[in-house]
């Protein structure tokens, strides 16, 4: 699927029917996940960092692209990548590294190093350059970390948001910003916009109503997947006197 069909994805959707894009760790459960009928995926860094044994923000940027890139293989559907503040590299190196990886899209937060927010205008000319780079061969979800860690309060993301398409972001992402905040996120930001859901169908459902164009998972997906193996493992323990 190019990339002109996965962002068509994200446009002319019915109201509450959001675009819904499982976040694989690895090989296996991409092909889970595409198996299951799923249109497209979205990797998350925390959970892929959990994969490879690192802390979420700790992965080494060769093993994340290569990580993505044994996703990409294994699937025919099209992924869309997490790749955190993009490693510092130059928005040249950093597109060149994501098109050999094969993925139609990437995420790009607005802080660094998961501690401190970029000054909004120096991040949305960074995304320019990506998009300069990139032409129309990457679908840029630009990530909005008020809620994480800035002020958490909704105008700023509004306006680090209005930059930000402004800049050439196909889509927003407001990570963690509550739902009950979305219908004024949606009043103020033209395009889609992502939000993240638990794995759970009404909370889907909800986001979708409220506004939300696509729904992501982060590293819960991951972490519901480790939590049922070990009980599962708990289960087969054998106690002997």
């Amino acid at each position: 699927m190019t990339v002109s069909i996965f962002r068509a994805l994200h446009h002319d959707r019915p109201a509450g029917d959001p675009l819904v894009l499982p976040g694989p760790w690895d090989a296996a459960s991409a092909r889970v996940f595409a198996d299951a009928g799923y249109p497209a995926l979205a990797t998350p860094s925390a959970g892929v960092a959990a994969s490879l044994g690192y802390q979420d923000g700790s992965t080494p940027r060769d093993e994340m692209f290569t990580a993505v890139a044994r996703i990409v293989r294994a699937v025919s559907v099209p992924v869309s990548a997490d790749v955190e503040w993009g490693y510092g590299l130059a928005p040249r190196e950093l597109v060149g590294r994501l098109l050999e990886t094969g993925v139609v899209g990437c995420n790009l937060e607005d802080s660094e190093h998961h501690t401190t927010m970029k000054e909004p205008k120096r991040h949305a000319d960074w995304l320019a350059e990506v998009r300069a780079e990139a032409g129309d061969d990457l679908f840029i979800n630009a990530r909005v970390d008020t809620f994480l860690f800035g002020t958490g309060d909704p105008a700023d993301a509004v306006e680090r948001a209005r930059l930000y398409v402004a800049a050439g972001a196909d889509c927003v992402y407001p990570l963690l910003a509550p739902p009950e905040v979305l219908p004024a996120l949606r009043e103020g930001i033209e395009g889609p916009i992502n939000m993240a859901a638990g794995p759970v169908k009404r909370s889907v459902a909800e986001l979708g109503r409220l506004g939300a164009t696509r729904i992501t998972f982060g590293p819960e997906m991951q972490q519901y997947a480790i939590e049922a193996i070990g009980e599962l493992a708990t289960g087969l323990l054998v106690t002997t006197d």
